[in-house]
């Protein structure tokens, strides 16, 4: 059975079962979901806990059985938690998880808790973890988009009696916020955390914060990734565009393969508008070309606006910033790398960019 993550509170109130799978690659809101099943499991009489992380092709899963079948002198009931951090369990792995997935139907005195990354579709497609998701429970855990973090933070604030400002004053408080921590959610947690303590809520200020307080107690923590770029350069958002650039120099990342990602979101843009050139539908293309989830949905609002004129000069440009970052000089160019991939990803980012009409 599968559920999602904001469903937990209500599926704990109707039972707990006795296998659950906790999979996703965003670490705070798989531990709250971990102390959410823990605590519940806690009141019911689980106060026996083992942890067993999988590590290495020759990982000892004999111990993992054996914790499933016995229990303390001391303990009723047991947690027993298995971490497989590459999500690979390999193939006796699969096949002690398999029997672990068996043991655990009609068990009541186990509870067992499996703790993964972020999976691929294959790999929910691997016997041991439809094994896992048919007798127990999954649940993915998705993190928080960039679109969602401002009413994540609200959501968050309010939980502890604070809100902001109402208006344009508050939105602009929530999104300043959601710049700040953007990419790396634990961070986003610890600064809300702070503002409690920073600020608590009390008859005077009835807990609501402004923008000099959240401005200057809120540290710039976003942590930004070049799939994050990718997108954010198709939806024409060039302010975001500029600091995610900023973030990803800062942090160290190679300048070729933030160029790869630009220059291969203009090569498949091309290849795309070159296939609708020859007659196929613009649906069929993408899928020829790999392209979907968010990119496809991106593709199909810019790809009618751009010309084939404009594809060829940003794909000329994309050949001159290849150079540049691997140390050439050329004319009309920056000779920063950097300073070339901010001209770059802006042309691409201008001519993605949707023009309000008037």
């Amino acid at each position: 059975m599968q559920i999602a993550a904001p469903q937990l509170a209500n599926h704990l109130q109707r039972g707990l079962k006795s296998l659950y799978v906790l999979h996703g690659d965003e670490p705070l809101l798989q531990q709250e979901a971990l102390d959410a099943i823990r605590l519940h499991a806690k009141g019911l009489g689980y106060t026996e806990r083992t942890s067993h992380t999988v590590a290495g092709a020759h990982f000892d899963w004999s111990e993992v059985l054996a914790a499933g079948g016995s229990l303390s002198l001391f303990a009723d009931k047991q947690i027993v938690e298995i971490r497989i951090p590459s999500g690979k369990p390999g193939k006796d792995g699969s096949a002690a998880l398999q029997q672990l997935a068996q043991q655990s139907q009609g068990n009541e005195d186990t509870l067992t808790l499996v703790l993964l990354p972020r999976l691929d579709k294959l790999t929910k497609a691997t016997a041991w973890f439809m094994a896992l998701e048919n007798a127990g429970v999954t649940l993915q855990v998705e993190p928080v988009d960039r679109q969602a973090l401002p009413a994540w933070i609200a959501q968050r604030l309010a939980s502890q009696g604070q809100k902001v400002q109402t208006g344009e004053e508050g939105q602009r408080t929530l999104q300043f916020f959601a710049d700040r921590v953007e990419g790396n959610l634990l961070a986003a947690h610890q600064e809300i955390q702070k503002l409690g303590l920073l600020f608590p809520p009390d008859e005077k200020n009835a807990g609501v914060l402004t923008w000099e307080q959240v401005e200057s107690a809120v540290l710039n923590v976003a942590r930004y990734d070049v799939f994050k770029l990718s997108e954010a350069v198709l939806a024409g958002q060039s302010v975001r565009v500029q600091r995610m650039l900023e973030g990803l120099q800062a942090e160290g990342e190679a300048e070729v393969l933030v160029h790869y990602t630009l220059a291969e979101d203009i090569r498949a843009l091309k290849r795309v508008k070159d296939a609708m050139g020859l007659g196929r539908p613009l649906p069929m293309a993408l899928r020829e070309q790999r392209i979907w989830g968010v990119r496809e949905r991106l593709f199909e609002r810019v790809l009618p606006r751009l010309s084939a004129d404009a594809l060829n000069q940003l794909l000329q440009s994309a050949h001159q910033v290849d150079g540049i970052v691997k140390g050439l000089k050329l004319p009309q160019w920056p000779h920063s790398g950097w300073q070339a991939l901010h001209h770059l990803a802006l042309q691409l980012c201008n001519a993605c960019r949707v023009v309000p009409s008037r």
